[in-house]
């Protein structure tokens, strides 16, 4: 929600000693003007101070807190809230978690905001809502919004830089931001971050099965990283310059890397991206089952990308058979699962579309490209 809009929804009272949060009641600084949460038939003149319910005005201090960071009552607003409800942070935590495993990710984003400025310091909240950024740039970028992902992207970095930059720093923030950079194909960044992850942890002596896991996994993925070479600046530059719309100066830069590290899938995968941007769609074919040659097999990534070129061909069915086996290796990808809906529209078959349409919208509900389809189909039944 844009802040200014957020605010518009508030307005500022000062209550009597007669009004209590609850049947126990606590001070309240008359000389502080109360946010309180407009009800929709709310106009000016018709406020009753007998109908105030107290969470307007524990909505009010929640909205204040989450956009409003410079106003000088915040210290204040905080203690208020939570004396009339002392657990609010686990309250507001679990509820964030849940708005965002549904897929309302503007109330999830408008709780973590307000627990944010509930508790600026806490660092598991930092640590929660750079995964939220993440994630959300995440649903962005499925639904093509590219713009919105970046700006997501970049929030969600600012949040795990935090929390890694914090004193005690969260160690789980490592974990989580290598693979954000892994993401982002910024190996080099994803290598310090696994690396300071196992350094931080190599001495714990109390490991869960989640822990031991976790360092496993980070070891891994680094010695895949410095086998590969992938932390080379020729990789890291081939992508920036492709992502950004200079395909032909990556496509340079992977090729000589590739002159070096002629065995990494990776490389070759990146190579295939670049090509298929340029609509070279028989070349980026083949650079992709190089990929698969090398040890791309297992990532989804790589039968999708085929399956885009066979479409731009025309080859339907062997588009049907990457995208299912991209599917086996994510089944539930959206992308993959709508880019099957669009083989079947291609080849005529709107029934077996418009379930594939529908299935993305289960897995996402916030999925804008299948709604899109899906209400194109109904429309012209």
């Amino acid at each position: 929600m844009n802040p200014a809009s957020a605010l518009d929804s508030i307005y500022y009272i000062t209550v009597g000693d007669e009004f209590e949060f609850s049947s126990k009641a606590m001070h309240i600084d008359k000389t502080i003007p109360l946010p309180v949460q407009r009800k929709r038939d709310d106009s000016p003149g018709n406020f009753k101070m007998s109908e105030l319910s107290a969470e307007q005005i524990l909505s009010g201090i929640l909205t204040v807190l989450a956009y409003d960071k410079q106003n000088e009552h915040l210290d204040y607003y905080r203690s208020v809230l939570r004396q009339a409800r002392p657990n609010i942070k686990r309250e507001l935590s679990e509820a964030a978690i849940l708005k965002t495993k549904n897929g309302d990710f503007e109330l999830a984003e408008e709780i973590f905001m307000a627990l944010k400025g509930l508790d600026p310091c806490d660092v598991a909240i930092t640590l929660n809502t750079a995964l939220f950024f993440d994630q959300r740039a995440d649903n962005y970028r499925r639904n093509f919004l590219n713009d919105d992902a970046d700006a997501y992207d970049a929030l969600a970095l600012e949040c795990y830089e935090d929390a890694m930059q914090a004193e005690p720093p969260a160690v789980d923030a490592y974990f989580n931001a290598g693979f954000f950079h892994l993401k982002q194909r910024d190996f080099s960044a994803a290598r310090e971050c696994f690396e300071s992850y196992l350094a931080l942890t190599c001495d714990a002596k109390e490991e869960s099965e989640n822990d031991a896991y976790k360092k496993e996994r980070a070891q891994e993925i680094l010695d895949n990283i410095k086998r590969q070479n992938m932390d080379d600046e020729r990789f890291k530059s081939a992508y920036q310059f492709i992502s950004s719309g200079q395909e032909e100066k990556g496509l340079d830069e992977i090729r000589i890397f590739l002159q070096h590290n002629p065995n990494v899938w990776n490389a070759w995968f990146m190579l295939g991206w670049g090509l298929r941007r340029l609509e070279r769609y028989d070349e980026a074919r083949q650079a992709f089952e190089k990929a698969l040659e090398f040890g791309g097999g297992e990532n989804s990534e790589t039968y999708n990308e085929i399956a885009l070129c066979l479409m731009a061909k025309e080859d339907f069915s062997g588009a049907k058979e990457n995208l299912l086996r991209a599917l086996s290796l994510d089944p539930e990808s959206t992308k993959i699962i709508s880019n099957l809906g669009y083989v079947a529209l291609r080849q005529g078959d709107t029934d077996e579309a418009r379930k594939y349409f529908a299935s993305a919208l289960e897995f996402d509900p916030n999925d804008k490209i299948a709604a899109a389809e899906l209400a194109k189909l109904e429309e012209s039944n």
